[in-house]
């Protein structure tokens, strides 16, 4: 059973075992769950899209096709590489 240590700031760092168990990468968030008799439960904190759906967009304005944001990285690549049109 893997074991860790907790730093004088009270950090922890997970054993890579377990990151690699549940798919923990830098940035996730953890729930920490008290227990009786002395357990502590941690777990994943996971998001569903309905959580972030509209995040990316900005007020006013309006949602871009595939085709506008394919016209979009042309532009971009264009402006950047000078001519470059893709494949």
């Amino acid at each position: 059973m893997p074991v860790a240590t907790i730093t004088n700031k009270g950090q922890v760092t997970i054993p890579k075992k377990v990151r690699d168990a549940f798919h923990l990468h830098s940035g996730d968030k953890l729930e920490f769950v008290c227990e009786k008799e002395g357990v502590i439960t941690v777990r994943p904190v996971k998001k569903a899209v309905d959580d972030v759906f509209g995040k990316l967009g900005k007020k006013g304005t309006r949602p871009l096709s595939p085709e506008d944001m394919n016209e979009a990285v042309r532009k971009k690549l264009k402006h950047e590489y000078g001519g470059y049109e893709g494949a």
